[in-house]
């Protein structure tokens, strides 16, 4: 499992060396933690709050990093009487992927490391210990969780609901407008009631509407579409229309309903059903792939497939017939076509820039940890999720919405089986 670390090239972690004076602060279960790792955490903390617009103190970034420190130090110390193991492939893997987050090849990585002062051995010690924390939480913290049938039903019933009162249910009525002109007297209003009524009766008792509609009609359109008013919205009726036909199955016709305009008759001839299940947003889109080898850097990838994109821009180049030529994928003898994908199928760095394109537009070069991507998007949908997908969705929500709360309670407790002995500094 690749952990996503959040340390960018700009943003030294807490491995660099702070120019103070070193000593124990803390003891956790007997083992150490520095005044230089306290100042190291509480300066990536403070430039961690300013970058989200707030104004950190001093003394209470000191608190907050000597707080972690001693959680984390304890949590370290269960992962290693668990007998949890970070092996050297999985440093290499995150390695790399720190490399990724920061658009560098792991050489450049190295290198930026090395002109930040920050020693490989501490950076990789940092990974360890990072990996560690992430396995310790997710073995000891998810095994808490419990999600019942009963909760991944009433969430479901919830999401439908609000699915629900988004999309109003699509209907077609046709109508029959015997209109009633300005100034009419009251024999003549009693008159075209009258009409109103023994139309309607004939509409109901199952004359052909459209052609009642062409020899009575008053309204414009009403030898078009046999004076249907098409497929849309209910919140684009009249709320008289809507009230009317409430009740009534396709076919049914209404009886004579009365406004500023005349009367009118209505017959239902269409109802769109409303989702009976969860709908999902699928992206189909290709790529072309480049996979950085000792022949090709990632850099020279990089501006292999900005030049691609240039061509294709400017119409001098067929992104499919690129991509069989030149991708290093699967996908290549498809044209670099993906197919349809449900969110969370891709990579998140190879969906996240997906996700951020309109149908048809064409992406910069992307890093992923598979290597270098050209993106297009060819088309969006909105599908129905099977039962499964459904239930898969619900319980991984309803996991998320309990894991802070189980993380917190794990935490205390590892903490409070810690030994933490708190030093005074030195006079």
């Amino acid at each position: 499992m690749l952990i996503a670390f959040s340390w960018t090239t700009n943003a030294q972690p807490s491995v660099l060396p702070v120019r103070s004076v070193d000593y124990v602060v803390a003891v956790v279960n007997s083992e150490p933690i520095t005044n230089q790792e306290v100042q190291a955490l509480s300066l990536r903390l403070q430039r961690e709050a300013r970058a989200l617009g707030s104004a950190p103190q001093n003394a209470e970034s000191k608190r907050l990093a000597l707080d972690q420190l001693i959680n984390e130090k304890a949590q370290i110390q269960q992962a290693l009487s668990l007998g949890i193991v970070v092996d050297d492939a999985a440093i290499n893997q995150a390695e790399s992927g720190v490399a990724n987050n920061n658009q560098l090849t792991v050489e450049a990585l190295r290198a930026r490391l090395q002109q930040d002062g920050i020693g490989l051995a501490g950076f990789r010690e940092q990974l360890r210990q990072q990996l560690l924390l992430t396995r310790v939480r997710e073995r000891e913290v998810e095994s808490r969780i419990r999600i019942s049938e009963s909760e991944i039903n009433q969430f479901l019933n919830e999401q439908l609901q609000r699915q629900s009162a988004k999309s109003s249910a699509d209907v077609n009525l046709a109508m029959i407008l015997i209109g009633v002109p300005e100034n009419s007297s009251p024999d003549q209003i009693k008159q075209l009631s009258g009409t109103a009524q023994l139309v309607a009766q004939r509409a109901r008792t199952g004359e052909d509407f459209a052609a009642l509609a062409t020899a009575f009609s008053t309204a414009a359109d009403r030898g078009v579409n046999g004076g249907a008013m098409g497929l849309r919205p209910l919140d684009r009726y009249p709320e008289l229309f809507v009230q009317a036909t409430a009740d009534l199955p396709v076919g049914g016709v209404s009886g004579v309903v009365r406004s500023g305009a005349g009367f009118h008759i209505l017959k239902v001839l269409q109802r769109q059903a409303l989702p009976t299940t969860l709908l999902i947003t699928q992206t189909r889109a290709r790529h072309i792939l480049l996979r950085p080898s000792a022949q090709l850097s990632q850099t020279q990838a990089i501006a292999q497939l900005s030049a691609v994109r240039r061509d294709i821009l400017s119409g001098s180049a067929d992104f499919a017939d690129v991509a069989k030529r030149m991708s290093q994928d699967g996908s290549a003898a498809q044209g670099g076509d993906l197919g349809w994908a449900n969110p969370g199928m891709f990579v998140p760095e190879f969906e996240q820039p997906m996700n951020q394109l309109r149908p048809g537009q064409l992406a910069e070069p992307v890093v992923s940890r598979f290597g270098v991507h050209l993106i297009e998007v060819v088309d969006r949908r909105d599908a129905a999720m099977t039962d499964a997908e459904q239930r898969n969705l619900a319980r991984n929500v309803l996991r998320e919405g309990k894991l802070d709360e189980a993380y917190a309670s794990w935490v205390q407790e590892i903490r409070g089986k810690a030994f933490v002995e708190m030093r005074e500094p030195p006079q």
